[in-house]
């Protein structure tokens, strides 16, 4: 029976870290995998239940999250209720919430029939970013899988005018699900040249030395199946799985209403599974 457990720590920087922890009650110890999500992106989004239970039932304890900064809350952990704080949001406070994140399974993992030895990474779009830095960085990681994963963090700033954001303090970013104009503030762009060295993923994608499957789909409409390549190319001992004609979520959409997964994305988490359990 797959048992799901709702729960909140602390984040990096005080606001609380929502998660979902899914698995079974097992008498030997499953791997850990941890998911993050993307920019714009939360716990509860589209396909994410589905995919959770997935790999529950393939014995592993699937953990969720929403980072801190994400925009959601406590009370509506699915919505952009907060822009305030989607608008501070940066890639260090991600980075460190998954750090948090990590600490607390695993000191917990046993609570949960996890291996605190085994702890793997997901990370899709942003996320995948995210996922590659604290690789790069944290040696309890021993597999990560990116899904339609950015290649630099500084891709997010190539299209702006940096001078007006300056002066004007923020930019604005819409939600064509929701259709919010929500708010990024200048500090992001400050964050990052602040911890350039921290935040180069190219730099901690040449010094993975755990296995990494990369999977990107040929018609991401949001991040170029070049990034992908790029990944590959500056890590030969990654693996890259190319979804031909695959868009960003692999057929996922908010809200999801199919009791079945998206055929994409069922292939992706199928490959990611065979890839972990290898």
């Amino acid at each position: 029976m797959i048992k799901v457990e709702n729960l909140t720590i602390n984040g990096s920087k005080g606001r609380p870290i929502v998660m979902d922890i899914i698995f079974k009650e097992t008498e030997y110890a499953k791997p850990i995998v941890i998911f993050c999500h993307g920019f714009k992106g939360f716990k509860n989004w589209g396909h994410y239940d589905l995919l959770a239970a997935e790999f529950a039932r393939h014995d592993f304890v699937f953990l969720k999250f929403n980072f801190s900064y994400n925009g959601t809350t406590l009370e509506n952990p699915a919505d952009f209720a907060d822009l305030e704080a989607f608008g501070n949001n940066n890639f260090s406070i991600e980075l460190d919430d998954l750090g948090l994140v990590i600490d607390f399974i695993e000191k917990n993992a046993e609570i949960y029939s996890g291996d605190k030895n085994k702890i793997f990474l997901i990370g899709h779009s942003r996320g995948g970013g995210i996922a590659i830095l604290k690789t790069g960085e944290d040696k309890r990681i021993k597999k990560l899988s990116t899904w339609a994963s950015v290649k630099d963090a500084a891709d997010f700033f190539i299209h702006q005018d940096l001078e007006k954001w300056k002066s004007d303090g923020f930019i604005y970013t819409l939600n064509s699900r929701t259709q919010q104009n929500m708010p990024l503030n200048y500090q992001i762009y400050e964050n990052y040249i602040a911890n350039k060295d921290r935040l180069n993923i190219a730099k901690a994608s040449v010094n993975i030395d755990v296995p990494w499957l990369i999977v990107h789909g040929t018609n991401d409409e949001a991040v170029q199946f070049s990034s992908a390549e790029k990944l590959h190319q500056l890590n030969k001992n990654s693996v890259l799985l190319k979804m031909e004609q695959g868009n960003h979520t692999f057929g996922g959409k908010h809200p999801w209403k199919e009791d079945n997964l998206p055929d994409d994305a069922k292939i992706v988490i199928d490959e990611t599974i065979l890839f972990f359990k290898k």
